[in-house]
């Protein structure tokens, strides 16, 4: 066994093998590698590969680390590197008896949960708009993540009419899980744990069984994780966990960043080893890094540091608007891409998925192939689909494809078996489907709910319609995003995976909004067709690809573990990056800027940051304040001849005499950001409620896409307006974008 490839720490960390042991590994710093060594050198001396337990979080590195393990030291039988939800498993079909299940129990995955959970709600008759199967889902999911049974949920919530229903789905559940000899993902874990807390004898197995257990990115372990692992080394002691807490970025998806903080506490003789000489990136970008992370005050200190020169400084340009910025990204891309750089080598990350548009757009324009990484391109993704049929119908009525795709988005309660019959009805009556449900006859024949929520949008898109060129394209969305109850879905789940997707919708309204912009510009109408037109084509361009040879864009959180050449931040800008939900809690700054340092560390060579001077997001626009992390960078590694250099002890003033704030190192307490994402699904609904105002002759009036004009005269159902320009229109009340001067 040769550990002469390692450096002094690594192998004093592989060669450490009695005792709790804390390897704190940097970014980068071969922690794969240390612990590989350290299992075969333990094989070496004569531990049987069956007393070693390793743990991890990905199929994909444990397989990894078993490969390595076995090109060290030959097959290792009866070894486990295994993740924790494999490791629970096994556990449990050894002892499936003693867990309360029969031998062939099965595990369910995400499909089956919500079939379930579709089936429980329909059986007590709970309403699925009220409490949406993603919402239930991922409360149940949180409640297993914290141990706690329904009726310990009820207890931590109180009686109310809420927890009641969520208990009473949450304990049926689990019944039905259990009746069906089966668990969920989190049962995985839970079950493991009561097993090996409710059966001292069993545990005691395992305790005698694995002398040697080590555990990787072990600051991204939950509370359940941490139990079981504690419980198993509590007999040897031999436990070596192995992580670095500046990469904790995990908090919002149950990882406890204290299991490793504590771990001293919890291992009182526990030896610490720092893995800090790192072997991905240059000086600069290193220290770069630290002078960020440094500002945490929850972590422990350590500094990665390289044997390989300083490189190039860091760039900050400092765009005057989020387009140009994404056009100054494309085109450095496009300038350093040549003989001895592919496509490959570049990555663009960002805080949120919304961001990736403008990128997707500046590189199609410069022809630069690309891949968006954990999740699909902005224009594939579901729920700009689902707008984008929306919008299809208002056009063509006649488009039975779109109406598929959206007669359930969001749930209406029509089975197969209704649509089924609908076309049907469709071909014996020569109609589109769309038509055929427009008759209050053929709704009438539906379930009571469904008939009503179907009509209703029905409704919405024929009102679409009919006044499509008394409205702005910007006009028709927020119309059918609020008023067929799409958006009201996604808020009542209340979930993470939920408000991404209001993100991406409301970024597809700042898409409209540049459409509209760019027809204006020329002189002409922006139409609803003619964007849909532009949607196909660009759509068409941009089929998801995962070949090499493309720039990558993908969210800073789908970055980690991964490394690039030459990396762009995006976004370094208070509101965003941080975001501003982070604003007022220091736990949630401490994460956002872990994140910083873990988008920072994935850069080999060359590291750009930018930011836009304005951005529009989500619809809105306005003036912006550069990063918090910008103001804590060490200005050294800066480098002086960028396009737009970051000048400390300066402060920014916008092209309107705007101070937008101090770039000296502390915060203005004045400036607070905007929640741009609350801002714009406010105004989409406020949109969307039309004008109820008491308009009389006379009265001078506003609209969006006409402008300024004069009330002739006035119903209860319309609204005859004589404009400026536009001439005069009559326009339907409760849907015209009309605002009293």
């Amino acid at each position: 066994m040769n550990l002469d490839n390692l450096n002094e720490r690594q192998k004093e960390a592989a060669m450490c093998t009695e005792g709790p042991l804390l390897i704190l590994a940097g970014a980068g710093s071969g922690k794969t590698a240390t612990m590989t060594h350290r299992i075969a050198y333990l094989i070496e001396k004569g531990i049987s590969p069956y007393k070693i337990l390793a743990v991890t979080f990905t199929n994909k590195a444990a397989a990894e680390m078993r490969q390595r393990v076995e090109r060290l030291t030959g097959v290792c039988p009866g070894m486990w590197i295994l993740t924790f939800h494999s490791m629970g498993l096994r556990i449990l079909r050894e002892n499936y008896e003693a867990a309360g299940y029969e031998k062939n129990f099965v595990v369910y995955d995400t499909v089956d949960q919500k079939a379930l959970l579709k089936n429980i709600l329909k059986d007590l008759n709970v309403d699925p708009r009220e409490y949406p199967v993603n919402y239930i889902g991922a409360i149940i999911s949180k409640e297993k993540e914290a141990d706690r049974s329904p009726q310990e949920y009820l207890e931590e919530e109180g009686e109310n009419f809420k927890s009641k229903i969520i208990y009473s789905v949450y304990r049926e559940y689990q019944s039905r899980l259990r009746k069906n000899n089966a668990m969920d993902f989190d049962d995985l874990l839970r079950n493991t744990l009561h097993l090996l807390r409710d059966y001292p004898d069993i545990l005691g197995e395992y305790q005698r069984r694995f002398l040697y257990i080590m555990v990787d990115e072990y600051q991204d372990t939950n509370h359940i994780q941490y139990e079981i692992i504690k419980m198993l080394a509590a007999a040897s002691r031999n436990l070596c966990v192995v992580g670095d807490d500046d990469q904790c970025i995990y908090q919002w998806r149950g990882a406890d960043i204290r299991n490793i903080l504590d771990f001293e506490k919890d291992f009182k003789e526990a030896r610490v080893i720092k893995l800090e000489q790192n072997y991905r990136s240059c000086g600069n970008i290193l220290s770069a890094a630290h002078s960020v992370i440094r500002n945490n005050k929850g972590r422990k200190e350590k500094k990665l540091w390289t044997e390989q020169e300083d490189g190039h400084k860091i760039v900050y340009t400092r765009c005057d608007n989020d387009k140009e910025e994404a056009s100054y990204i494309a085109r450095q891309i496009q300038l350093m891409e040549g003989p001895y750089r592919s496509f490959d080598d570049f990555a663009v990350l960002y805080r949120t998925n919304a961001q990736s548009r403008l990128f997707e757009d500046a590189l199609r324009r410069q022809m630069i192939p690309y891949q968006v990484l954990s999740g699909f391109s902005f224009y594939e993704r579901k729920e700009t689909k689902d707008m984008i049929s929306y919008m299809r119908l208002v056009v063509n009525p006649k488009d039975d494809m779109a109406f598929l795709r959206i007669i359930n988005e969001p749930k209406r309660g029509i089975g197969p078996k209704s649509i089924e019959k609908l076309k049907v009805l469709a071909e014996v009556q020569g109609k589109s489907m769309m038509e055929v449900i427009s008759d209050p006859e053929v709704a009438a024949g539906l379930p009571a709910k469904a008939g009503v929520s179907v009509m209703n949008m029905a409704q919405v898109i024929e009102l679409c319609r009919e006044e499509r060129d008394n409205l702005r394209i910007s006009d028709i969305y927020d119309l059918l995003l609020v008023r067929t109850g799409y958006l009201k879905s996604l808020e009542d789940q209340n979930t993470i995976e939920a408000e991404g997707r209001i993100e991406n919708l409301m970024d597809f309204k700042s898409f409209i909004y540049d459409f509209e912009k760019e027809k204006e510009a020329q002189g002409e109408e922006a139409t609803l067709e003619e964007f849909l037109e532009k949607i196909a084509t660009d759509g068409d361009a941009d089929k998801y690809q995962s070949e090499s040879g493309k720039v990558t864009l993908m969210t800073l959180h789908s970055a980690k573990g991964l490394e690039f050449p030459v990396v762009f931040m995006p976004g370094m800008e208070d509101g965003l990056f941080p975001g501003h939900r982070a604003m007022d809690s220091e736990e949630k700054m401490e994460e956002e800027r872990r994140l910083c340092y873990v988008g920072m560390t994935r850069a080999k060579e060359r590291l750009f940051l930018t930011g836009a001077a304005y951005r529009v997001i989500y619809g809105q626009g306005d003036y912006t304040r550069e990063s918090t992390f910008l103001r804590e960078l060490d200005p050294k590694v800066l480098d002086e001849a960028g396009d737009s250099v970051y000048v400390p002890n300066r402060r920014t003033v916008n092209s309107v005499g705007i101070d937008t704030g101090s770039l000296d190192g502390f915060a203005v307490p004045a400036y607070k950001p905007y929640d741009p994402l609350q801002r714009a699904r406010k105004e989409s609904k406020v949109n969307a409620s039309g004008n109820d105002s008491d308009f009389n002759a006379g009265d001078a009036v506003a609209h969006g896409k006409f402008g300024r004009g004069i009330v002739l005269e006035a119903d209860e159902k319309t609204v005859t307006v004589i404009f400026e320009e536009a001439g005069r229109k009559k326009l339907a009340r409760g849907i015209a974008p009309l605002k009293k001067i």
